[in-house]
């Protein structure tokens, strides 16, 4: 039997409610032709946790006006049916669902069989967390451990709790770390789902997902662990690093259990700490152990600079507009022009672009630029001669090639170049230039879980007294030569080296010399590459302190050859920015090609990260189409991303990669309670998808508002909707490889004598993806002449999108004037949008040029909607 049920609450994860009176909708897909044969009969199974007896509910067919909205249409050969139910739920319930056609002998199927649909669970909230609620941690986690130190602490995060947890642990010696493994006991006793960001290689963070304490097996040390409670109640573990040059990672132990793995490179005997909060919102407790985290290092690197062993300055750095860095459209050489590496190739891709018409901003020119001695047998054993560029593929070096990248495309503002932190993949050249200029060391490092290493297994790094000239005097010369940026990749190999003495005295070398090398000659426009290892992300990423925030590679790499590595690509970023969003950092989730099978999926997970867009497109194969869903043209003429204000990140961090759910990625962009919700859908598995997303899941959206919700993709439109009311939920479908992105926009009321409600939103540039982060600003005024005004003001052109629940009653010719920068527009660009008849459209950028207009001194533009407010 071929069919697909969707299900809210979802099945196969855990849902924590407020009322205990629960309505069950579902979605059933089937053929058209077994939709037409005869009804279906839907049964919801389900049990109370605490008794165990499961009971029957049949589904009644969901009316009309009730059932979930489709933003998507369903697939062609399929009909969908709705259905609901309503249950009284106290404390919690697990449920699943079968179906049969309703005629003839057919058998039940269930959901579980058919689809692999887990049973969901449903929790009602008891008493909300309060920092002042009566019992310890050891009330909350079985077997913990007596031999740990644990106390209390202030939550800086609402509705958590917060302790710290002391391991002791041994000195070093003087080449060899001390290593232990210390049991901490089972979260909450027992524990529904679990989720872990682990180091699946030394550079990066990954998501790991189970769905019991049977199941909890990491297969990598973690960073940071949460449990969710019977009670659907969060346990959020972080270990903590870069205090006391101790690292304190979790794994797994037997039965449950959650193990300390903790690494001591001083040569005292020391603690290995651990934040733990509990709280009932799965971001705030998170928030509440970072916050905590940053408290200690600061105090940590407070002392030390007291000390004299951190490397600190007046840092000569005036503050900067970063727009034309983290906003302008980026092309990075990588998979575009690959690892052979010229001028000519340079060139020829910047030229082609402006062929297209494809204007960048800003410039990557990655590895492979680099004068290097190809020792050894591929790039990991190759060392870094000397600061110009490599002779033969530069020859009239890298002053003369930047000075023709700005003679030749104006519209590229910054260019910035690769570099590895300790100069290249096998460190500098043993007999090299630089090797020879500056005070060296060879050292051990260690890479075993890929084995990429230099030559011998040692690595000839320049030595901690002369690190911070050497990052000066390169990044002098980088700016001398034109360059206004560099990524600085490969920064886990810090994290390599064997010694503890080694490790004690070079990874806070080198951290500070490239921290203030890159503020005092770039102004912070850097890229931190493969730094996602637990030493660097304490003392590097969570500080603040005045420091703005840098751009920070948030997964591994993209890899276009690779089909598997798409999906898995956006679904690690959008898990691990759960960590990065708290980090001052602006996470990146790596270039992509704009011309391939997976090009508009990385498209939308670009636009709802937040963070940069960069291209790394092989020169001449470009979707301009798409590309113009991304970006939109200023008044001045420079190509700008929209970065929505709040950060994208998953909404469920413990629905599983192999779950047959759809990775929902949350953003928000505006003032509070004024501005856009957003969340992007993407299908990540190997079939067609449909989730029943309620409004209120929605980032940002106020439980007394009523929002319209407008798909991308399909330029749908919803009614105007109450959240948490019955027609609140709406279905989001979705084939292989499929995206869209969903925007939830905030209605305003205006009381109209004969006309009653008006509902009126401004949906930003409704053909940009995330075309709600074009709007500054949206002023509605109703006007002594009776007429009333919707004033946007907007960062970039396009088509400005308005919704007017009267729309229809409206006539644009004898009821509207529509103004820019004060002036009429020409009446040909505001028509009826041709999805929705609601919503009008302003073709802003056609009537920009047909009118001749000028930005003057300001980058926006104004755009005023005047219509009538009552009947003639």
């Amino acid at each position: 039997m071929t069919a697909f049920i969707a299900t809210y609450p979802p099945l196969g994860q855990v849902t924590r409610l407020q009322d205990p009176a629960v309505q069950f909708h579902a979605v059933l897909e089937v053929p058209h032709k077994l939709a037409a044969a005869s009804p279906w009969q839907l049964a919801l199974w389900y049990s109370n946790c605490d008794e165990g007896e499961w009971t029957e509910a049949e589904f009644s067919p969901d009316a009309p006006d009730t059932h979930p909205i489709d933003l998507h249409k369903a697939e062609e050969a399929s009909a969908r049916l709705y259905f609901t139910t309503k249950l009284a739920v106290h404390g919690s319930l697990r449920f699943t669902v079968k179906f049969r056609q309703w005629a003839g002998d057919y058998e039940w199927q269930w959901v579980r069989n058919e689809q692999g649909s887990d049973d969901g669970v449903v929790t009602i909230e008891q008493k909300p967390i309060r920092d002042g609620d009566p019992g310890d941690l050891s009330d909350l986690i079985r077997f913990l451990n007596r031999d740990l130190k644990w106390q209390s602490h202030m939550s800086q995060s609402p509705g958590t709790r917060l302790w710290s947890v002391e391991a002791g642990v041994d000195k070093a010696k003087e080449d060899e770390s001390t290593f232990v493994k210390v049991p901490l006991g089972v979260p909450w006793g027992e524990f529904l789902r679990w989720f872990a960001l682990v180091r699946p290689w030394t550079p990066w963070l990954a998501p790991r997902q189970g769905k019991s304490v049977s199941d909890f097996e990491l297969d990598k040390d973690a960073l940071l662990c949460s449990f969710l409670s019977p009670k659907g109640r969060h346990m959020v573990f972080l270990g903590m690093s870069g205090v006391d040059d101790v690292t304190t990672l979790f794994r797994s132990g037997d039965d449950g259990r959650l193990m300390l793995h903790i690494r001591n490179d001083n040569l005292e005997p020391t603690t290995g700490t651990v934040l733990v909060a509990v709280g009932d919102d799965f971001e705030s407790t998170i928030a509440s152990v970072i916050y905590h985290a940053r408290t200690l290092v600061a105090a940590t690197n407070a002392s030390a600079a007291q000390t004299g062993t951190k490397i600190t300055a007046e840092c000569d750095v005036s503050p900067q507009w970063y727009e034309s860095w983290y906003d302008g459209l980026g092309y990075c050489t990588w998979n575009a022009l690959g690892q052979n590496l010229t001028e000519g190739k340079v060139l020829k891709a910047l030229d082609t672009l402006a062929d297209n018409k494809i204007n960048i901003s800003s410039l990557i020119i990655d590895d492979n630029w680099q004068d290097i001695d190809y020792r050894g047998d591929d790039q990991w054993q190759h060392g870094w001669n000397d600061f110009e560029a490599e002779p033969k593929a530069f020859p009239r070096g890298l002053k003369a090639l930047v000075s023709d990248i700005r003679a030749e495309h104006k519209n590229i503002e910054r260019i910035a170049v690769w570099h590895a932190l300790l100069g290249y993949w096998a460190g500098l050249a043993p007999d090299g230039p630089l090797a020879k200029r500056y005070k060296t060391v060879q050292l051990l490092r260690e890479d075993a879980e890929k084995g990429l290493l230099p030559i011998g297994g040692k690595i000839t790094v320049v030595a901690r007294e002369d690190v911070q000239t050497f990052y000066s005097d390169f990044y002098r010369f980088l700016s001398a030569s034109g360059i206004d940026g560099v990524k600085t990749d490969g920064q886990y190999m810090i994290d390599t080296f064997v010694s503890p003495a080694d490790r004690r005295s070079l990874i806070p070398a080198y951290l500070d010399a490239w921290t203030l090398a890159s503020l005092r000659h770039f102004q912070g426009r850097v890229i931190s590459c493969m730094s996602l290892a637990p030493p660097i992300v304490f003392q590097s990423q969570l500080p603040r302190g005045g420091r703005p925030p840098f751009v920070l590679r948030n997964s591994d790499d993209y890899f276009p050859d690779e089909p598997d590595s798409h999906p898995w690509h956006v679904w690690a970023n959008a898990h691990t920015a759960l960590l990065t969003q708290h980090l001052n950092v602006l996470p990146d989730w790596d270039m992509f090609q704009t011309v391939h099978d997976y090009a508009a999926f990385h498209a939308v997970a670009r636009c709802v990260s937040g963070g940069p867009v960069h291209i790394t497109d092989v020169p001449g194969k470009h979707d301009v189409a798409l590309i113009e869903q991304m970006v939109g043209v200023t008044p001045r003429g420079k190509t700008v991303v929209l970065r929505p204000g709040v950060l994208g990140r998953t909404l469920d961090a413990y629905t599983g990669y192999q779950d047959p759910a759809l990775l929902k990625v949350g953003a928000y962009h505006g003032r509070a309670a004024e501005g856009t919700s957003i969340v992007a859908v993407f299908n990540v598995s190997a079939r067609p998808l449909t989730d029943i997303i309620p409004l209120a899941q929605f980032p940002g959206v106020v439980a007394s508002g009523r929002y319209v919700v407008r798909a991308h993709g399909s330029g749908k439109v919803t009614p105007p909707l109450d959240v948490g009311g019955a027609a609140s939920m709406l279905t989001a479908s979705l084939g292989p490889r499929g995206a869209d992105i969903l925007c939830a926009y905030p209605l305003h009321t205006v009381k109209s004598r004969t006309r009653g409600d008006l509902l009126l939103a401004s949906l930003g540039l409704v053909g940009k993806m995330t075309g709600c982060a074009a709007v500054l600003r949206t002023v509605y005024e109703v006007r002594e002449n009776g007429r009333m005004l919707v004033d946007v003001t907007l960062k970039a052109l396009g088509v400005l999108g308005v919704y007017i629940s009267v729309l229809p009653e409206l006539s644009i010719e004898d009821d509207f004037m529509v103004t820019i920068q004060g002036q009429p527009i020409p009446p040909r660009t505001v028509t009826v949008n041709k999805g929705d008849k609601h919503v009008l459209d302003v073709d802003i950028e056609t009537a920009w040029k047909e009118m001749g207009l000028q930005s003057g001194w300001a980058n926006e533009v104004e755009v005023k909607v005047y219509f009538a407010l009552e009947k003639k």
